[in-house]
């Protein structure tokens, strides 16, 4: 089998894949989702749904700290990588010994590619367009919310939010959540005067990477920001396989409780 990965890599591929590992935790819980549960040998430590897998799978290290020699050993036929989660160089080596499906993701077109090309990849072709259909079903039927001024923060001291090039991005707009940080790339650093000057009326406090509590909004109530504070599902804005399937209801209650 060939099939060419999301970063124009030509992979070739023995059909079909009986040892897969996933270095990506949202590509783990898809992989579970289309029934592979003898194929996929190794899984990373931040791999949490299913918990069955997180309990019971070889772990083979962090996202940004694979285990190379681990991995050598398991001899897999396929490895599920991502650009942004995963580190160049440690790619790069695995690369060399093994075929390493590359995602890179920053809308739903390229989430739905994914995971029609895993789909293809392990046999799962009918699980995965069945996936698909409803979650494009599910964003038809989504009602937005209308152009709300809107940041989002993924960490804490210093705040860092998202800028237009990003998954979480692309899923604040279909969510009618305008990003006032959309001029800037990837994961910019912010202030709370910034937010203010910029019209800032909701802030989003993601549950992930930095698990933000209520404490958080009291602190930042209390240093000044104007607008509402929501704490919000990190992995509902930023999982982009299966997940969205849960997370589309997520989103159209957030959106009218707001």
């Amino acid at each position: 089998m060939q099939i060419t990965d999301q970063t124009g890599q030509l992979l070739h591929l023995p059909s079909p894949v009986n040892k897969i590992i996933s270095t990506v935790p949202s590509q783990t819980e898809l992989l579970f989702d289309l029934g592979l549960n003898t194929e996929v040998i190794g899984i990373t430590k931040f791999c949490v749904h299913p918990d069955e897998w997180f309990k019971t799978k070889t772990r083979i290290g962090g996202t940004k700290t694979l285990n190379i020699e681990l991995i050598s050993n398991l001899n897999p036929d396929i490895i599920f990588a991502n650009k942004e989660e995963n580190t160049e160089a440690q790619i790069k080596t695995l690369c060399k010994e093994f075929p390493v499906y590359i995602s890179d993701i920053k809308n739903l077109d390229e989430a739905l590619q994914m995971i029609e090309d895993i789909g293809k990849i392990t046999g799962k072709e009918n699980e995965a367009m069945n996936i698909i259909t409803k979650i494009n079903n599910g964003f038809e039927q989504l009602k937005p919310a209308g152009k709300i001024n809107t940041a989002y923060f993924i960490w804490n001291n210093p705040y860092m939010s998202v800028g237009s090039d990003t998954f979480i991005n692309y899923m604040m707009n279909r969510c009618g959540f305008k990003n006032v940080l959309a001029g800037k790339l990837r994961y910019p650093e912010t202030t709370l005067d910034e937010l203010n000057n910029l019209d800032c009326e909701l802030l989003l406090l993601s549950s992930e990477p930095f698990p933000f509590k209520e404490k958080h909004i009291d602190e930042i109530k209390a240093a000044g920001f104007k607008g509402r504070i929501v704490l919000v599902d990190g992995e509902m804005f930023s999982w982009y396989g299966s997940r969205l399937l849960k997370a589309l209801p997520y989103f159209q209650q957030l959106i009218n409780s707001i």
